[in-house]
């Protein structure tokens, strides 16, 4: 693999609807990824801390693309994805550091750890990953 991918995955990422309500940043690097995501206040459930929707999102970004690192020619899927709360956040940065476990021909799984700004785990996922049949193409934002 080479940075080049890995470059390609991340605007392909950045260039995500979604992504600019959220204004994650998120590195790339062989088998990891590593995702930042700034605490506001439109992430906050009633009682004043980061929704679970969130931390679900920071966690499968960084397991799933730590799987699309080890893939050049389509985008993967995640098939399923399990996450545990540890700890509520409700101010700092959230980092998502994600990490394949296994890898086979049909089959990845990967794992990832949310801390907050003070390397305190606050949560926790893991999830299998499949490929898909869309090409990592220009057309799609990969490049």
């Amino acid at each position: 693999m080479n940075d080049a991918h890995f470059r390609k995955l991340e605007n392909l990422y950045a260039g995500a609807p979604i992504n600019r309500f959220f204004i994650p940043r998120l590195t790339i690097s062989q088998g990891a990824a590593e995702l930042v995501l700034t605490v506001r206040e439109d992430f906050f459930h009633p009682v004043g801390a980061v929704h679970g929707s969130v931390y679900f999102k920071a966690l499968d970004d960084a397991a799933f693309f730590a799987v699309n690192s080890l893939i050049e020619d389509v985008f993967v899927l995640t098939a399923s994805f399990n996450i545990y709360m540890t700890r509520p956040i409700s101010s700092g940065e959230m980092v998502a550091r994600g990490r394949v476990i296994h890898a086979s021909r049909r089959l990845y799984l990967a794992e990832a750890v949310l801390y907050d700004e003070k390397e305190r785990e606050i949560g926790r996922g893991s999830g299998s990953f499949m490929r898909s049949g869309i090409a990592l193409t220009p057309e799609v934002g990969y490049q």
